[in-house]
C-alpha cells in the first residue's frame, strides 16, 4: 500500500509505519482530533511526499521499518533546511531507555510506545501541534514587528531628510541664491556624475548608486550657512579677513551637523556623501582652499563634483552669465580650483546642463 492522503481539512500530520494496522489506528486517532492524516508505509515514500507537497505540522514515524528506518528518516529531515523544523514523534514497540534516548539525540521531539493508547497519542500529538501553532504565531509576530520597525525607520529617515532640506533651503535664502539654485545644482551634479561614469578615468569610482546619492546630497553642500550671520552672507562689499574666516566656518558647521545624525547603514551612504560635500567643496585642486588645505585626489570625488557645479550654477544663475561665458571663466581655474579632468568632462556635457 502506498502513501495515502486522508482528506484536506485540518493540520496535516504524517503517519509513517510499514504495518497497515498501525497506520489505520493512528489515522482514526488523528482524524478524531480534527487533523488531516497522510499515511506512508516507508521513509522513502515520506520523503517523496515531502519533496513534492506542502509540509506537515507534525510527523509520526515508526523506528523499525524495512529500508530507511525511523532514525535515518529523522536524521535526513533534520539535515535539510526545508524540513528540520518539523517535529518528529517516534512510535515504536521498543521501550528500552537507550532507544528512547537515541531518538532524542538525533532530533526527535517525543516518543510513543506501542500498543497505542488513544488518549496518550492525542495528548502527545496535541502538545506538539500547540507548540507548532505558538511557534508560527511568534514568527509571524516577529515578521510583522520587523516590517513595522523597518517602516518606522524609513519614515524617520524621510523626516530627517526633509528637515535637512528645509535647513538647506533656509541657508540658500540667507545667501540670497536664486529660487531654483538648489534644484539646478542637484540635477547638474547628477548629469556631471553620469558623464564621469562613462569616462575611463572615473568609471571605477562612480556607480549608479553614487549617481543617485550625489543628486540627493548636493543640496546640502552649503547647509552650514545656517550658522553664519545673514548680513555676512549677503554683504555686497568685500569681506574683511575676520569676516571671511567666519564665513569659511560654514564648511565645518555643515559637516558637524550632518555627522551628528545617528542613522542606519542604508542611510549612511547619503550622509557620508553629504558630509564630504559640505566639508570639502571649498578645497581647491592646488591645495589653496579650506578648511584643511587638501589638494588633488585628497579631496573626495563628491566634493570635486559639487565644487565645479556650484560655480557653474552661480555664474549662470545669480550672476547671469551665459553657458559659454561661464565655462570660459571657469577654465581659468581648471587645475587651480577644479580637477581638470572633471572640468573637461563638464565642458563636454555642458549642453545637457540646466
Amino acid at each position: 500500500m502506498g502513501a495515502v492522503d486522508r482528506g484536506a481539512d485540518g493540520e496535516k500530520v504524517f503517519v509513517i509505519d510499514d504495518v497497515e494496522t498501525n497506520r489505520l489506528v493512528l489515522e482514526e486517532i488523528i482524524k478524531g482530533m480534527g487533523c488531516c492524516p497522510v499515511l506512508a508505509e516507508s521513509g522513502e515514500e515520506a520523503l517523496k511526499l515531502l519533496s513534492s507537497g506542502a509540509l506537515p505540522e507534525l510527523i509520526l514515524t515508526d523506528i523499525s521499518m524495512p529500508g530507511m528506518d525511523g532514525y535515518e528518516l529523522c536524521r535526513t529531515l533534520k539535515a535539510s533546511e526545508r524540513t528540520r523544523e518539523i517535529p518528529v514523534i517516534f512510535i515504536s514497540a521498543f521501550d528500552d531507555p537507550k532507544d528512547i534516548v537515541e531518538g532524542f539525540l538525533i532530533g526527535g521531539e517525543d516518543y510513543i510506545t506501542k500498543p497505542f493508547i488513544s488518549e496518550i497519542v492525542q495528548a502527545r500529538v496535541g502538545v506538539h501541534l500547540n507548540l507548532q501553532r505558538a511557534k508560527k504565531e511568534l514568527l509571524e509576530t516577529n515578521r510583522r514587528l520587523q516590517v513595522s520597525v523597518s517602516e518606522q525607520l524609513k519614515q524617520m529617515e524621510l523626516e530627517k531628510k526633509n528637515i535637512l532640506y528645509a535647513l538647506a533651503n533656509i541657508s540658500a535664502q540667507n545667501v540670497n541664491y536664486e529660487q531654483d539654485h538648489m534644484e539646478r545644482l542637484k540635477k547638474n551634479c547628477r548629469i556631471l556624475a553620469q558623464g564621469m561614469q562613462l569616462s575611463p578615468l572615473f568609471e571605477d569610482k562612480i556607480s549608479d548608486t553614487f549617481v543617485d546619492t550625489i543628486e540627493l546630497a548636493a543640496p546640502l553642500c552649503d547647509i552650514g550657512n545656517i550658522g553664519i550671520p545673514k548680513e555676512l552672507l549677503q554683504k555686497e562689499t568685500g569681506l574683511t579677513q575676520e569676516e571671511a574666516a567666519i564665513v569659511a566656518e560654514h564648511a565645518a558647521i555643515g559637516a558637524k551637523l550632518l555627522s551628528d545624525l545617528a542613522v542606519n547603514s542604508d542611510y549612511n551612504d547619503f550622509i557620508s556623501t553629504s558630509i564630504d560635500m559640505a566639508h570639502y567643496h571649498h578645497e581647491n585642486w592646488d591645495g589653496s582652499g579650506y578648511p584643511e588645505g587638501r589638494k588633488g585626489e585628497e579631496i573626495p570625488i563628491a566634493a570635486q563634483i559639487v565644487s565645479v557645479m556650484e560655480a557653474y550654477c552661480m555664474l549662470t544663475g545669480k550672476e547671469k552669465y551665459s553657458r559659454e561665458q561661464a565655462l570660459v571663466m571657469m577654465e581659468k581655474d581648471s587645475d587651480v580650483k577644479y580637477n581638470p579632468d572633471v572640468f573637461n568632462i563638464c565642458r563636454k556635457i555642458s549642453r545637457q546642463l540646466c
